[in-house]
């Protein structure tokens, strides 16, 4: 394995989660076609590799992505639509790549992905694969979330554990049993730096945004995964025992360079997104709040007197939304409130990773009022007294819970 390895292996974790959330979300295909749609292609993906007579770097690295996706909407059909514990699925996800292992080890007597060169045996990889993202997924969303972690101490605490499990291999341990806990480590740092990156900074982020961070990453990973396949073209695959292709001091450059690169660009476009001004109007619920003598005779709008019960922060965002949909039903406007319902499905969706590890309960119950919201507004034939009645419940919750 290369430092290049590990780089894309870390950037594909994040393409794969928020290219999964901008399908369901942003494109509107819902989780259950997004899921269909996934497992499809993986199939396909897997297909082509399965036939693929040599490691051919960029079909590989398609499905890790797609591996990815789909192992990261196992473990979110369990915890969102089953209800099941993140406890427990961490627990049973642990039990299936133990058994899957096992069964593998029984059969070919080797783990080490070097000495894939059947097609049995790259079977068990794959599911080897897709399990260890499926765990990485539930053991990380389990610290950040349900441990209330959060990403920014899941970030440290993850890159931590990968690097105590370099110095065990660098002390003695096992390549093989070092490999595969990095390589499940992996996936929580993934989603852990992703969310850091595209969370807003009240939630503790660098507020770069999913479609911003998608980007670079994507460029990076391009780069990496272009350069292995134009080595792997003119050199063939590295013998093992020899190092990586093109040499060990080139791969840690690039690997080096990537990082450095996203380093440099998270950091100019964070400092762009500065907070207001002093001179900036002050506003309340999306309306200006007269600060200054000349504003002192125009009319200000009532303040939201706000007792928050819960450790969730700004809600303003959302309740704002929800006073627009609200006056829209009011207006028996349901098709305009349709439309702007998106609004509020994206910005909540943004914002989960930023949220729920602050108080888990009470975003679920948020996240139930919205999704009920979002059913009586999308309905065939919505009814204008339904909606509203969804929408009060939605914007007392809000009002609650708020801690501004």
């Amino acid at each position: 394995m290369t430092a290049t390895f590990w780089v894309i292996k870390v950037l594909s974790t994040t393409i794969g989660e928020t290219f999964a959330d901008y399908l369901a979300v942003n494109v509107g295909l819902g989780p259950l076609v997004t899921d269909a749609l996934m497992v499809a292609v993986l199939a396909v993906a897997l297909i082509i590799q399965f036939r693929t007579r040599k490691y051919t770097p960029w079909i590989y690295w398609l499905c890790v992505v797609l591996v990815s996706i789909v192992g990261t909407q196992v473990t979110d059909f369990f915890t969102d639509t089953l209800g099941v514990s993140l406890y427990l699925s961490t627990a049973f996800f642990a039990v299936v790549l133990a058994a899957v292992f096992t069964l593998w080890y029984r059969q070919e007597h080797t783990l080490a992905i070097t000495s894939i060169d059947t097609p049995r045996r790259e079977g068990f990889y794959w599911g080897a694969i897709l399990t260890t993202f499926a765990l990485g997924t539930a053991a990380g969303d389990l610290a950040t979330e349900a441990l209330s972690l959060g990403f920014r101490n899941g970030t440290l605490i993850f890159g931590g554990l990968i690097l105590l499990t370099w110095i065990a291999y660098r002390a003695g341990a096992g390549q093989v049993l070092t490999f595969w806990i990095a390589y499940i480590l992996t996936r929580p740092l993934g989603a852990s730096l992703g969310d850091l990156l595209t969370q807003s900074k009240d939630f503790g982020g660098l507020d770069l945004g999913a479609s911003t961070t998608s980007l670079l990453f994507f460029a990076v990973i391009l780069a990496l995964v272009a350069r292995e396949q134009i080595l792997a073209n003119r050199h063939g695959v590295a013998v093992k025992g020899n190092g990586p292709i093109g040499g060990r001091h080139s791969d840690f450059a690039w690997a080096a360079t990537g990082i450095i690169l996203i380093a440099a660009v998270g950091a100019g476009l964070s400092n762009l997104h500065s907070s207001p001004s002093s001179t900036d109007p002050v506003t309340i619920a999306g309306k200006p709040v007269a600060t200054s003598s000349a504003d002192r005779g125009a009319p200000v709008p009532v303040i939201r007197q706000v007792h928050p019960t819960t450790r969730l922060g700004n809600l303003t965002t959302f309740a704002t939304i929800t006073a627009d949909l609200q006056a829209m039903v009011a207006g028996n406007d349901l098709a305009g409130a349709k439309k702007h319902a998106k609004d509020l499905e994206v910005s909540w969706d943004d914002a989960e990773a930023g949220l729920k590890p602050r108080d888990s309960g009470r975003w679920h119950q948020l996240d139930d009022e919205i999704d009920a919201v979002l059913t009586s507004l999308r309905a065939g034939t919505p009814s204008q007294a339904g909606c509203a009645a969804d929408l009060k419940t939605l914007q007392d919750t809000l009002d609650q819970f708020d801690g501004v």
